[in-house]
């Protein structure tokens, strides 16, 4: 079993993948907490494997992807205290098998390349991925399967948390969208501003995108918040929540023969 590991700056996402038959027993997220020590960690996700009835001895291989380095180090250290193995960790010397059109191929980030790899192997391209986490990121997959680049803007959770501390008289609010786009009370105005207005951007930047490509695309999500925008959409866009660990279980496999 391999036991597959996403450290975002807001959520761990930690999910369990039987590689028989590739089945995804359980994906959950935790909160990123820079404060935890390598042992706090490992009791977390013992536990998350206790409530599936999975032991550590039942992992095979462990792989990470993060975008947080201060903590990669810890999870590591968190993961052979449960499990006795070294995670492999998704970067330089590791083999994703995807070309990278950047100026700086270093520089993109683990999570969109892990999404890249399992956007290009499961859907039809040319492709979008809106991964919807603390930052809002896109990322363009062009017809020869080419990263090509992409955009980040701010998430839907900080540009909430943005307005509402920066203004004094705005309450905090919930994520559950509002009966309907004019808002009549304060409250539904706001929720309709963050949630719609978010959905908004994802469709201009869509359309902007096919534009300057020339021809249509698949559109992909994922993320904590790709549930809530996605219906708001007036694109059709396809809900994987599970993109990430797909991405995580074909790389350890392209890598997996190196590390025997």
């Amino acid at each position: 079993m391999l036991l597959a590991i996403d450290i975002g700056n807001t959520n761990i996402v930690l999910g369990c993948i039987r590689e028989e038959d590739d089945e995804i027993l359980f994906s959950e997220r935790l909160s990123t907490d820079h404060n935890k020590t390598a042992l706090e960690y490992a009791i977390s996700f013992r536990n998350v494997l206790h409530i599936y009835h999975l032991s550590s001895g039942d992992v095979t291989g462990v792989i990470i992807a993060s975008v947080v380095p201060p903590i990669t180090s810890l999870i590591d250290q968190a993961l052979q205290k449960l499990t006795g193995r070294k995670a492999m960790i998704v970067g330089p010397g590791i083999r994703t098998g995807l070309n990278i059109l950047m100026d700086n191929p270093a520089q993109v980030g683990a999570d969109l390349i892990v999404g890249a790899v399992a956007g290009i192997a499961e859907y039809p391209v040319p492709l979008i991925l809106v991964d919807m986490g603390t930052a809002t990121t896109i990322t363009v997959i062009d017809a020869h399967k080419n990263y090509i680049g992409g955009m980040i803007l701010p998430g839907l959770k900080v540009s909430l948390d943005s307005l509402t501390s920066r203004t004094s008289k705005l309450p905090r609010i919930g994520l559950d969208p509002p009966k309907q786009l004019i808002g009549k009370n304060t409250i539904d105005c706001m929720k309709s501003g963050i949630l719609y207005g978010h959905a908004a951007i994802i469709d201009g930047m869509v359309e902007r995108i096919e534009e300057e490509l020339g021809s249509w695309t698949t559109i992909v999500a994922t993320g904590g918040l790709a549930g809530t925008i996605a219906p708001l959409c007036h694109h059709t866009i396809i809900h994987d929540d599970l993109l990430l660990l797909k991405g995580l279980l074909l790389i350890y496999r392209k890598n997996k023969e190196n590390r025997k």
